[in-house]
């Protein structure tokens, strides 16, 4: 028997992926626009989680650096997509939080892409502004693309984004 596409076994429970939309995956374009479209919303919208999850592959993580509670030194949150659903989704609906992108260098070679994304969020419900990088890491199985890994840092006083990821 033909297990469905991106059926995995890397214990004794299975994980398949939700059926992807063509339009996201069919592009390093379509991809990123998806990937910020997903988590935008409205204060009390709810968000399609299962449209997330079909972007990134079962074992993909959404990596965080930032400043460590009362230190100097920096820390990495790393989290399952599941884990950052669990964990931000909430916090993302009860805000009102919209990402949107400002610029991106690419970067790719044969199935490989490597996406430096510059991002603005807005939150309606403290009216507050950020801006970091997202770092995307991709790959095309010949069908259509994935997102392997995703690391973002926010912009900070000490650490403002450089002019040349600006455009």
């Amino acid at each position: 028997t033909e297990k469905p596409a991106m059926l995995q076994q890397a214990s004794p429970i299975l994980v398949s992926t939700p059926a992807a939309r063509s339009l996201d995956v069919q592009s390093i374009d379509g991809i990123v626009a998806a990937l910020y479209d997903v988590i935008s919303g409205g204060i009390g919208q709810a968000r399609d989680w299962n449209r997330m999850r079909s972007l990134f592959i079962p074992e993909a993580r959404i990596m965080a650096i930032g400043p460590k509670r009362d230190s100097k030194d920096f820390g990495l949150r790393i989290m399952s997509v599941s884990d950052y659903i669990a964990s931000s989704g909430p916090i993302l609906i009860e805000t009102g939080f919209r990402e949107k992108e400002l610029s991106r260098k690419t970067e790719q070679w044969g199935e490989l892409a490597h996406v430096f994304t510059t991002y603005e969020t807005n939150t309606e419900k403290n009216k507050s502004i950020q801006r970091g990088i997202n770092s995307v890491q991709l790959m095309h199985d010949g069908t259509r693309w994935w997102i392997i890994s995703l690391l973002f840092e926010a912009e900070r006083p000490q650490l403002p984004l450089p002019e040349a990821y600006l455009k």
